[in-house]
């Protein structure tokens, strides 16, 4: 099987705020506007399975790189959090490309800033899909769902360790991964042995063509932003809106072949999205849900999001 095309798709540049640049894709123009998040260890091109579907579906797809990410700029400013990376969305698709309303995709970390978006910016989202991300609300809500936290916690767990270097010795474990290769190594760990995904979707070229936009140091450890501020070692720039559920109409999709997303997501997501549709396990699929099972994802947000 071919690898994927990195130059299927053409890629666009706007400026959004204080200097930052982002890279894009932008298809499907006239349609329905659709905005994709990715998260880590990703950058736009976990989408180009579901791009080109959700324009012929009649969206208009805005995939970008989120700042210091892929071919977007790194931030002058120093921010590399869900505040800022939401910030710069709105700018992006409302401010560059016009857009009042739009539907938002996102898992991982993409799931974390569509919440935030939402509520940042009322009657903005018009529709949302998170699959495999965290539910970050007050605990007090879950509890009175009869949601017990996370036994262990999950920066506790023995498979969190990349979550516990990047957060906490950001510096001491980028000056490990001193060659490309060996950054390149550690993010492929997640698409491989760290066993995020469910077994046999991603073929060696797939994992070359995830992995090569952080062969960079410098987008390396900026990807790494959102980990510190978890651990409020990097200062935000702003309060990320994430402790009250979010009202817009959702679809919640779950991958369970998935170790590092809590098993407890579905159950967190009903109360984090309590107008949503699902949650929905979509078997032999795990974090990377949009790549591993694109045509269910495609086909149910054609059917969900217009």
């Amino acid at each position: 099987m071919a690898p994927p095309d990195a130059n299927a798709f053409t890629v666009k540049r706007s400026e959004v705020r204080n200097g930052v640049s982002l890279a894009y894709v932008h298809e499907g123009v006239g349609g329905d506007p659709m905005l994709l998040i990715h998260g880590y260890p990703e950058t736009k091109r976990i989408w180009w399975r579901n791009i080109a579907a959700l324009a012929d579906a009649g969206f208009e797809v805005i995939a970008p790189d989120l700042r210091g990410y892929g071919d977007s700029d790194l931030a002058a400013d120093g921010f590399y959090d869900v505040s800022a990376y939401s910030l710069d969305l709105h700018a992006l698709v409302y401010g560059v490309l016009g857009h009042e309303r739009c539907a938002v995709v996102g898992g991982d970390l993409g799931g974390v800033v569509l919440h935030d978006l939402a509520l940042r910016f009322p009657g903005f989202v018009t529709h949302v899909c998170a699959f495999n991300t965290l539910v970050i609300l007050r605990e007090e809500l879950f509890a009175a769902a009869g949601i017990p936290p996370d036994d262990p916690p999950r920066e506790t767990r023995p498979t969190a360790d990349y979550f516990r270097r990047q957060g906490q010795e950001p510096d001491a474990l980028l000056a490990e991964l001193d060659t490309p290769a060996r950054r390149r190594a550690w993010i492929a760990a997640m698409y491989g042995h760290r066993l995020w995904a469910a077994p046999g979707h991603f073929t060696a070229g797939d994992i070359d063509f995830m992995t090569e936009p952080f062969a960079d140091a410098d987008r390396l450890r900026a990807s790494w932003g959102s980990y510190e501020t978890a651990f409020g070692n990097r200062p935000m720039e702003d309060t990320p809106r994430l402790f009250e559920p979010c009202p817009v109409p959702a679809l919640v999709l779950y991958g369970p072949d998935d170790n590092v997303v809590p098993r407890s997501f579905p159950d967190r997501a009903r109360v984090g999205f309590p107008g949503c549709v699902g949650p929905f396990v979509v078997p032999n699929a795990g974090h990377f849900l949009q790549w591993e099972q694109a045509d269910v994802l495609n086909r149910a947000l054609a059917s969900f999001a217009h």
